[in-house]
């Protein structure tokens, strides 16, 4: 049986309530999901955190589950809005902290309010999109699959050295792209730099 045979048959049960085949997706998934958000968040209780979250919500939505589809895309996706919330809240806390600088000493820089997470996120995705496809694969594998580098070497059969070498190119294409001076580069440097 396939991998995603097997998540097809676990999540057909998990439809139906099954409490044992929630707890093998969840062995499946967790550790991976864990390093996943914790590149995101610096923070192993955060970490932890959203991934009792993603799976509170997969057991709440068990029933509108699709088995024909990929569960790990479906636990990523919820993963990636999870953080996006995180993040949003982040940006709010800073423009409302940022508006009471305002109020008490007028700032010349009204620049940094335009952006929130979502227009980063969409840059970041476009700009991604302009990478070599082999950078591109090795960088999503790595930052939104949550896959180390020794997993992503021995998947694409090149060698782990290569795969941060890539890495580290993604990046730098990344933040030379990005506008300087707004709070773009802040959200950036809080979600992509290791």
């Amino acid at each position: 049986m396939t991998e995603k045979h097997d998540d097809q048959t676990l999540v057909q049960l998990l439809q139906k309530g099954n409490v044992e085949a929630f707890d093998l997706l969840f062995e499946g998934y967790s550790s991976r999901l864990f390093g996943f958000a914790l590149k995101y968040f610096k923070n192993e209780a955060d970490a932890e955190e959203l991934v009792q979250e993603v799976f509170v919500k997969v057991w709440e939505n068990r029933q509108m589950l699709k088995s024909e589809l990929s569960f790990k895309s479906y636990l990523f996706t919820i993963a990636l809005n999870q953080i996006r919330k995180h993040f949003n809240k982040k940006v709010t806390s800073l423009r409302y902290l940022e508006s009471l600088k305002q109020e008490s000493e007028p700032s010349e820089n009204p620049s940094l309010q335009e952006n929130d997470f979502e227009t980063v996120l969409q840059q970041i995705n476009f700009i991604i999109e302009q990478m070599p496809p082999r950078r591109r694969d090795i960088f999503t594998k790595s930052k939104l699959e949550g896959k180390s580098s020794k997993e992503i070497a021995a998947e694409l059969n090149i060698s782990p050295g290569t795969v941060d070498n890539q890495i580290s190119e993604a990046l730098r294409f990344i933040r030379t792209r990005l506008n300087d001076g707004n709070l773009s580069l802040l959200l950036f440097a809080t979600l992509f730099v290791y």
